[in-house]
């Protein structure tokens, strides 16, 4: 039987909605599912998105920098999934051939890619901030004022001499976009955690505090670069506040005269009026003089029972020093490192 007009339209009709949703399905299908993401590369990408970023932000990122091969489907998946309303900051590691929906899945779950934080040879808060904000998103000025503001530090028990005192060298993961006082609170807890019942044992026989300890261990740090001899080190100026008798360490007055080209302290340098002034005034410094490391912490904790109370370079420059118990002896020992360096013709 020969269908009619109506019939004919109606089975035209029938086939046009049949082809257009096979063709809406592969489409949403091929958004939702194909490869989309670094689809000729092998190796991940990290995309960044800042804090207020729009989805044009996103998207013009994602375009920039070649991760994206198809922005409209990426476009039209986001949309779907209600991302381009759901902006999550942060640091993000794209893989190869990420589909749409594994791409937006991972941008809207907010799961960054911690970057390696690592901070040392830290003299001033300048130093500090512009070490540990050097891979972060927030600026070195942000921490800076973080770590000038005696209202939010005071909470930890700090002071503008101390406060550089809870920040421990060594490698940390944080996320790219954290917060001054979110890296604060973390660097925070890492202190408390870096204090063991091991170490505060150690700390209660020294009859010190946890700051002291650090103070003390910037002074050793800053005197020897040999950690085998910073415990014999930390035992002289040991003996020396237990007699209190003036630390006399050459490193505090640099520090009070923030000039850190002095090579060779001088007499001149020694009349500065600072409580860094360990020549002038008895007792440890108000504050460490500069980030210690945990072996110079550590080297405080087990320092070296002994009755040395001076220590000068030794003659043969090798970088360690020689010990006296009594001034004479200690007379003897700079007069020879003095004639070597006449001999070497080192002023």
């Amino acid at each position: 039987m020969i269908p009619d007009k109506k019939t004919k339209r109606y089975l035209i009709a029938v086939i046009a909605v049949t082809v257009l949703m096979t063709s809406m399905t592969f489409y949403f299908y091929q958004a939702f599912f194909s490869p989309n993401a670094l689809v000729d590369k092998e190796e991940p990408a990290l995309l960044k998105i800042p804090r207020g970023a729009t989805f044009k932000t996103v998207s013009d990122s994602l375009t920039k920098k070649g991760i994206v091969h198809d922005v409209v489907t990426f476009s039209f998946v986001a949309k779907v999934r209600g991302y381009q309303e759901a902006i999550k900051p942060g640091l993000y590691e794209i893989r190869p051939k990420m589909s749409n929906k594994d791409l937006v899945a991972l941008l809207s779950s907010g799961r960054q890619t911690p970057v390696r934080l690592t901070f040392n040879n830290v003299r001033t808060k300048e130093d500090l901030a512009e070490k540990v904000t050097r891979n972060l998103e927030m600026e070195q000025e942000e921490f800076e004022n973080l770590l000038t503001d005696s209202v939010y530090y005071s909470k930890f028990d700090l002071r503008d001499e101390t406060v550089m005192s809870i920040f421990i060298p060594n490698t940390y993961e944080v996320y790219w976009n954290v917060t001054p006082e979110g890296l604060f609170d973390r660097m925070y807890k890492e202190y408390e955690k870096f204090w063991n019942e091991e170490r505060t044992t150690k700390l209660t026989q020294l009859n010190l505090d946890r700051k002291e300890v650090s103070t003390l261990a910037s002074i050793v740090q800053a005197e020897t670069q040999m950690s085998d001899e910073r415990p014999r080190v930390a035992g002289v100026y040991l003996n020396r506040l237990r007699m209190n008798m003036p630390l006399q360490a050459d490193p505090t007055l640099v520090f009070a005269l923030q000039d850190f080209s002095i090579k060779r302290v001088l007499n001149v340098h020694k009349e500065i009026d600072s409580p860094y002034n360990t020549y002038k005034y008895t007792g440890l410094p108000p504050g460490p003089i500069n980030l210690p490391d945990i072996s110079s912490i550590d080297a405080v904790l087990a320092a070296e029972d002994h009755k040395y109370i001076y220590f000068c370079a030794k003659d043969d420059f090798s970088g360690y020093h020689a010990f006296a118990t009594n001034y004479n002896e200690h007379l003897r020992n700079a007069r020879r490192y003095q004639q070597a360096l006449n001999r070497a013709k080192i002023y």
